[in-house]
């Protein structure tokens, strides 16, 4: 049965920083409603007994480290549980498929050796064992047999972009399979105008983690945006209606730090340039929230994945 989707809130700026005058209880709040969502995950995954879950959303949305923390619940109820990321399965570049003018398509599909991953979840499901490969994103090499993983009759937590794709999900034993979309549910408004939604907090999330961890450009992140929302309309999104679950990664605070982090971003982006008017737009509309410092998060919340230091 398809999981009923959590119709989105539209929250008032002005709320969230008369909430923030404690940024230490409100900080507190957001991380402990955020944990009980991930704990009741858990506790459906475990009640559903199936021990192969399959966890997507779009770029930005907390995917990985939500994976970790359903990882972290379940071993806290005596589960033994992993996360395998689906882009240790990325075939090698030369035979990626191509866009119509042959550029390499990384968003496709078919970019990903399902044939190998449904081998290896199979083995799990029927011996608790596999050896997974490793893909090394600094030569675009995949490293064969690299990782030797063992649940025993535990659960694997398998994240990535196409988790849900139907030709994925096509050579696994769907009663043997959970499901799981990860998404933002909290968008933002001042004086009633809706100025922050889910998208461009999304975008901030991956501007702000590309710049502190992969050392990309804001202006490099904003002017891929646009196919990256693409791919997520085409080959994530479509298959939202068939999660056997529907996971909120929303933070009331996170407007709050992602104003301060953007802030520091400013001198990063050319004048004149699309990019940059895309960057003062975001800017303005985040100029209406109070501040959080990125170090005011705790050290294990979610939200590191994208403001760590």
């Amino acid at each position: 049965m398809p999981a009923i989707w959590i119709p989105k809130r539209l929250v008032e700026i002005s709320l969230i920083n008369a909430a923030a005058a404690d940024k230490g209880s409100f900080v507190r709040h957001c991380e402990f409603e955020y944990e009980s969502r991930v704990y009741a995950a858990a506790k459906e995954i475990v009640a559903a007994d199936r021990h192969i879950i399959m966890l997507t959303g779009p770029s930005g949305s907390g995917k990985t480290t939500t994976s970790n923390k359903i990882a972290e619940k379940l071993r806290t109820m005596g589960k033994q549980a992993q996360v395998i990321s689906m882009d240790d399965f990325y075939k090698n570049p030369e035979v990626y498929p191509r866009l119509a003018d042959g550029t390499k398509d990384y968003e496709n599909v078919y970019a990903v050796d399902i044939e190998l991953m449904d081998q290896c979840l199979n083995q799990l499901l029927t011996t608790g064992k596999t050896v997974l490969p490793k893909f090394d994103f600094k030569t675009e090499r995949r490293i064969e047999n690299a990782t030797p993983l063992d649940i025993g009759d535990g659960f694997v937590i398998v994240e990535g972009i196409h988790a849900l794709n139907p030709v994925v999900l096509e050579g696994l034993d769907r009663n043997k399979v959970f499901t799981i979309y990860a998404g933002l549910r909290e968008e933002y408004s001042h004086q009633g105008q809706r100025i922050i939604p889910t998208r461009d907090l999304r975008l901030v999330r991956r501007m702000i983690r590309d710049h502190k961890y992969r050392g990309h450009t804001p202006q490099k992140t904003i002017s891929m945006w646009n196919s990256v929302c693409e791919g997520e309309d085409k080959y994530i999104k479509p298959f939202k209606p068939n999660a056997d679950l529907l996971l909120d990664t929303s933070f009331s605070c996170e407007i709050l730090v992602a104003n301060s982090a953007l802030k520091n971003l400013s001198h990063e982006l050319s004048d004149g340039t699309a990019e940059s008017q895309r960057f003062e737009q975001l800017l303005k509309a985040f100029s209406n929230c109070d501040f959080i410092r990125e170090g005011d998060l705790p050290s294990s919340s979610m939200l590191k994945e994208f403001y760590g230091l």
